[in-house]
């Protein structure tokens, strides 16, 4: 799953791909380099994150979302948690809704479940605005385990499909480092509910306590946060390094078969 932010503020690529051009390009390189899926977003969801309107989220996903549609046979996946964007990315050409607040904003779960697409429910302490004030667990695995399941309930209550379901224990998403260290070592646990796990370790700040690396300065580390997350079930992998990031994985996989 190749990240595609149209947004002014995300922590890596913010502002680089708000026009039609720059996203039509860095979708072309991403599929090229091996990415299944195109992951648009159009609010950013960083620690301390302004929130955006439904309008201007609107005005920023929906014309991207329908000139790749238009040009390249792809996944195209939004990110959003607002019951409108989901309707109107579908409706342009979106195939899969990939939610940070798990369907749990008023409305949205009746509207997946409308639409018939698959969702990526995702477990977050409070919202991008709190989540990193003080996060505490008294054992993270059974937490982000007993919400997930709980979301899995509430949507096969509501009609969506078990096939359409997909999970992400949210790394970086109301946790401390050493909360996502432990995640990530519990990650076959979370695999065992019987669901894909999709994982979004790429260049999160983690790397930065682990490395002392900024940014731009990641890729390696976040390779190999992608590997361990491999050998522990993981399934999806959101990234911006797409080309390194399928190489690593391609050969990790060879070895994980012949195990």
């Amino acid at each position: 799953m190749g990240i595609l932010n149209v947004t002014p503020d995300s922590f890596s690529d913010g502002g680089r791909y708000n026009s039609i051009d720059s996203a039509l390009k860095q979708t072309e390189k991403m599929l090229t380099e091996g990415a299944d899926i195109i992951d648009i977003g159009g609010e950013s969801t960083r620690p301390g994150a302004e929130k955006v309107s439904t309008e201007k989220e609107l005005g920023r996903v929906i014309p991207v979302i329908e000139a790749i549609h238009a040009r390249f046979e792809t996944l195209i996946s939004i990110d959003t948690s607002k019951p409108k964007v989901m309707q109107e990315s579908i409706n342009a050409g979106a195939h899969l809704i990939n939610d940070v607040n798990a369907l749990q904003t008023e409305g949205a779960i009746e509207v997946a479940s409308e639409l018939n697409v698959p969702v990526c429910l995702m477990h977050m302490q409070g919202n991008p605005q709190t989540m990193q004030n003080n996060p505490q667990y008294k054992n993270i695995i059974e937490e982000v385990s007993g919400f997930l399941k709980q979301r899995i309930n509430a949507c096969l209550q509501a009609g969506i499909r078990k096939e359409h379901i997909i999970i992400d224990p949210g790394f970086g998403f109301g946790k401390t480092y050493e909360h996502n260290i432990e995640l990530l070592s519990g990650l076959k646990q979370i695999s065992d509910i019987g669901y894909p796990v999709l994982v979004g370790l790429s260049r999160k700040s983690l790397l930065d306590k682990m490395t002392g690396r900024g940014i731009e300065q990641r890729l390696a580390g976040s390779i190999s946060l992608a590997i361990i997350a491999l050998q522990n079930n993981a399934k999806i992998f959101r990234v911006h390094d797409v080309a390194e990031t399928v190489d690593a994985l391609k050969v990790a996989e060879c070895f994980k078969e012949n195990n």
